[in-house]
């Protein structure tokens, strides 16, 4: 019976093992006849457990060797209890072979997610948003409003809502969108709530993950919550079913936009707005806590001044609020109103290009750039889109290459900057009040980083030494004309300066080498001559912007800056010429350059320097006069981001043959202008097709202007040769004008999945686009930009189908339109 036992307490301990493994990875749950068998096995266990404990008192009864018993009576009963116990073992034992142990667990109809115990604003809001959903019969409701007005905290408080009601649907699913989003991870999230999840489903495509998702929430009432959408969500994609009255299910979304509201077919959205000052103010008082409102008579006065500060907007009432919590002290309170009140809301948006900032923070010693750019950058691009997600940072809907700050957001990140106005001479920020000089400042020598744009400051002349200053801000003082020698003296630990757009500055003094720590500089939009010489003594100067100087006639010796890892010099007076791409290959740091060239001998000199090619990221070509073949050859630039070429003779742009003989062997993630996302040509009337666009898989943005002899964007014989390539998979923007000679885009339809736009004006010839009824093209955001009617008119479709798909997609742009059109 023992070994018996000992079997069967191992087959039970496998049984538990494999139920835990897949109940605990698999979201799965025992079936009953394992469950009853374990529980059986258990009971098993105790019985025979008692059994053991008598053991040693009936073999004391035993004798005559064991063949006789004291008391046969009880000696009997212990060896029926110990047979029936050996059968009861056997059996359970054959019992224990099960194939399967779980099954799948049903769909939860809704999983509750965290929040706040107390919420404040927000209850009538949220009882209008269900009086929609479930009296007024709304299939779609949309939210919107600002960053930071709390759409997540209602979404949130809707989803566990529908665990409190009994709503009769058979799921809640919660998504998160965010801007640019990933349909496949978007049906990645459906999927784990309907229990598709699992590493064979995740490598299915799209369109099967859709099917599927469909078949599921097809047969029964669903609420899909979509928060934080930046653009229309197609729903048909994703596999959802169209919420309708007949199969009564629900979607709720949230947006900043209440464009994005009529995308999504919601007449009537719902806007989420700031609180009222009655319900600031009580939420601020929960942030602060009672005990330091009650810490002076006069801090409650205070505290509802500076919640007022806050405008209403719950993410600076929680975040100030809790700050101030532990301030208990009436002066910490007359301070903070104080600086909150110096920061002036009034300053104007500012938008600022996501890479000007991320070189700004690595500058600061925010980022180590040690590793290399690319890690540095990626790290920086990490940081903005947490702040964008945490509304702290806006991004621009249009060019996403930018953001911006809220105003309430600037003055509450420049208080906690100054630790609470402790020290709010730490950071002074006066943008646009019209100041004519610096402003006074009572104790120079705390302040660490100042922004003086966009006033009307004439002359920076020696002040009081600034030895904690690394930031300073000039650009847009268009009255500014002189920089005296001894302004530069008074502030040596400055690691950033930007002077760019002071449109009246002429010159820069020699003493700009007493800038020793100087590792950012921006010089473009101003009319400067000539660099100063002593610009060639900082020797940690990392960053030189020259754009837009049209003056500028040199800038020999910049060789000797040893540490310059990043030049742009785009658009200015003075151009790459044969002597700089000399010095600028003595730079052993130098890891970009974004340059403007004018010769062809310079073109072809600086495209067989091999170390200055790899740097390249901007390049603009303009006036370039092929003198021989007339053929441009571009080798392999894997960093170049964008492309500009202007007034141009080249009849043909190609990609170097060495390169190409490569290309058999790399796949589409390594062609060589895998990073190419921008290009830009115009006045070119030599180019007849622009075929070498294939060899850039990530091109999102494609502008052709006046180029009289261009026939096709891509050339069917010539892509012919370069099988298995699907150009513009990542094209966003569109733009063709003024090219008479325009017939083709491409000769077939393209898929298209990434289009927004299309811009189509003077392009007589142009009678067909690379459009089908059947491609998976993002038909929802589409825009086709016209300016003639009869151009409209002869437009050729393939069929029926697809002109009724894309037709209305087309807007008619007036003339006017084209003087911002055309560039």
């Amino acid at each position: 019976m023992k070994k018996d036992m000992e079997v069967l307490k191992k087959k039970r301990d496998d049984v538990k093992r494999r139920v835990d493994i897949e109940e605990f990875t698999r979201r799965r749950e025992r079936l009953s006849q394992v469950q009853g068998w374990l529980t059986n096995v258990s009971t098993v266990e105790n019985k025979f457990n008692e059994l053991l404990t008598t053991n040693d008192a009936e073999l004391q009864r035993l004798c005559l060797f064991g063949f006789c018993s004291k008391n046969v009576k009880m000696s009997y009963l212990y060896g029926k209890r110990v047979v029936l116990m050996l059968k009861e073992i056997e059996s359970l034992s054959s019992q224990g072979d099960f194939d399967t142990v779980t099954l799948a667990t049903p769909i939860a109809r809704i999983e509750e997610m965290p929040i706040q115990p107390t919420i404040v604003g927000q209850e009538t809001m949220l009882e209008r948003v269900w009086t929609r959903l479930t009296e007024d019969g709304d299939e779609i409701v949309g939210l919107y409003g600002m960053g930071g007005v709390g759409k997540t905290t209602l979404l949130t408080r809707i989803n566990n809502k529908f665990s409190e009601k009994c709503s009769g649907f058979g799921v809640v699913i919660w998504v998160v969108v965010s801007k640019s989003p990933d349909i496949h991870r978007i049906q990645g999230d459906i999927g784990k709530r309907l229990d598709l999840g699992g590493e064979e489903w995740d490598n299915v495509n799209e369109n099967q993950r859709a099917l599927d998702i469909y078949n599921v929430l097809g047969k029964q009432k669903f609420v899909l919550l979509l928060d934080d959408i930046w653009e229309k969500v197609n729903l048909e994609v994703l596999g959802v079913p169209y919420p309708s009255r007949q199969n009564g299910c629900k979607v709720v979304f949230t947006t900043r936009s209440r464009d994005v509201c009529g995308r999504m077919r919601v007449d009537d959205p719902m806007e989420v707005s700031c609180l009222e000052p009655n319900e600031a103010w009580e939420l601020f008082q929960m942030k602060v806590g009672e005990n330091t409102l009650k810490g002076h008579p006069d801090i409650p006065e205070l505290a509802r001044k500076v919640a007022g500060k806050c405008c209403g907007l719950p993410l600076a009432l929680n975040v100030i609020g809790e700050t101030m919590a532990c301030k208990r002290m009436v002066q910490e309170w007359r301070n903070a109103i104080d600086v909150l009140s110096s920061y002036a809301a009034e300053f104007p948006d500012y938008r600022m290009e996501k890479e000007r900032l991320i070189d700004y923070w690595i500058c600061e010693g925010f980022i180590d750039e040690n590793e290399s750019r690319e890690r540095a950058l990626s790290q920086g691009y990490e940081i903005i889109g947490i702040l964008v997600r945490a509304c702290l940072l806006l991004e621009e809907a249009i060019n996403k290459e930018q953001v911006k700050m809220h105003d309430v957001v600037r003055e509450m990140a420049l208080w906690i900057a100054s630790d609470l106005g402790e020290h709010k001479e730490r950071c002074i920020v006066q943008v646009g009040v019209g100041l004519r000089e610096v402003p006074k400042v009572k104790n120079w020598s705390s302040v660490r980083r100042m922004s003086l744009m966009e006033n009307e400051i004439e002359i920076l002349s020696g002040s009081p030494e600034c030895l904690e200053l690394t930031t300073l801000f000039l650009q847009k003082n268009d009255s500014l004309l002189h920089i005296s020698d001894e302004f530069f003296r008074c502030i040596p630990m400055l690691v950033v300066l930007d002077l760019s757009g002071n449109s009246s500055l002429r010159k820069l003094p020699n003493q700009i080498s007493k800038l020793v720590s100087l590792r950012y500089l921006d010089l473009s939009w101003t009319y400067i001559k000539r660099l100063p010489v002593g610009l060639q003594e900082l020797k940690k100067l990392r960053y030189l912007r020259l754009d837009y100087m049209k003056r500028l006639k040199s800038i020999s010796g910049i060789s000797n800056i040893s540490s310059l890892r990043k030049l742009q010099l785009l658009q200015s007076k003075m151009s790459l010429d044969m002597s700089l791409v000399e010095e600028l290959q003595l730079l052993e740091h130098l890891e970009v350059l974004n340059i403007s060239i004018k010769s062809s001998l310079v073109v072809e000199k600086l495209l067989n320097a091999p170390r200055l090619v790899k740097c390249l990221q901007i390049l603009v070509l303009r006036g370039v006069q092929e003198e021989s073949s007339g053929v441009l050859t571009l080798p392999d630039m894997d960093n170049l981001n964008k492309v500009i070429i202007r007034k141009c003779g080249m009849c043909e742009i190609k990609i170097e043959r060495k390169t190409l003989s490569l290309s058999s062997n790399r796949s589409p993630k390594t062609q060589f202008l895998h990073n190419l996302s921008t290009v830009h040509i115009s006045s070119c009337d030599g180019l007849k097709d622009l075929t070498w666009l294939l060899f850039a898989p990530n091109l999102t943005s494609l502008e052709v202007l006046d180029s009289e002899l261009v026939e096709g964007i891509i050339n069917q014989e010539k892509a012919m040769t370069m099988s298995g390539i699907i150009p513009f998979q990542k094209l966003e923007s569109l733009r063709l004008h003024n090219l008479a000679m325009l017939r083709s885009i491409y000769w077939q339809p393209l898929s298209f999945p990434c289009l927004k736009t299309i811009h189509i004006t003077k392009c007589p010839e142009l009678r067909k686009l690379p459009l089908d009824s059947e491609i998976a093209i993002r038909d929802e955001e589409l825009v086709i930009k016209y300016q003639e009617e009869e151009w409209l008119e002869r437009v050729e479709w393939d069929n029926e189908a697809t002109r009724l798909r894309f037709l209305p997609f087309f807007k008619f742009f007036g003339p006017e339109w084209q003087v911002s059109y055309v560039r």
